[in-house]
C-alpha cells in the first residue's frame, strides 16, 4: 500500500519559516515525479513545486519562486519543502503528491498518489 505522509506544517509569522516533510512508502511505489500543492480557504488547489525523482529537474509556481525550496533523498524515502519569508497568502493545506507516468509535471491531474495535508497558517 503506498503511503505519502506529512508533517511540518504549523503557524508562523509573516517572514519565518517552515519546512515541511513529506515520507513515501510502500513496496510498489515507483513515482517519477513528486510534487507539493496546497489548498487556500475559499479557493481551488493549487501547484506549488514539483521535482523529479532524480532531483535534477525542478519546478516552481511564480509566487513562490526564490522564497521555497524543494528537494527530495530517495535514500531516505523523504521529499522536503523548504519555505522561507513566508507570507499570510501562503496560508493553506499543503499536499504531497507521486506521479507514476511524467519526469516531472506541474498538472495536477497527473499525479496518482496523495498525502493528507498538513496546515500551514501565517500571521501578519
Amino acid at each position: 500500500q503506498v503511503q505519502l505522509v506529512e508533517s511540518g506544517g504549523g503557524l508562523v509569522q509573516a517572514g519565518g519559516s517552515l519546512r515541511l516533510s513529506c515520507v513515501f512508502s510502500g513496496r510498489t511505489f515507483s513515482s517519477t515525479a513528486m510534487g507539493w500543492f496546497r489548498h487556500p480557504p475559499v479557493q481551488e488547489r493549487e501547484f506549488v513545486a514539483a521535482i523529479s525523482r532524480t532531483g535534477g529537474a525542478t519546478y516552481y509556481e511564480d509566487s513562490v519562486r526564490g522564497r521555497f525550496t524543494i528537494s527530495i533523498n530517495n535514500a531516505k524515502n523523504t521529499m522536503w519543502l523548504q519555505m522561507n519569508s513566508l507570507k499570510p497568502e501562503d496560508t493553506a493545506v499543503y499536499y504531497c503528491a507521486g506521479a507514476t507516468n511524467v519526469a516531472v509535471t506541474i498538472d495536477e491531474g497527473e499525479y496518482d498518489y496523495w498525502g493528507q495535508g498538513t496546515q500551514v497558517t501565517v500571521s501578519s
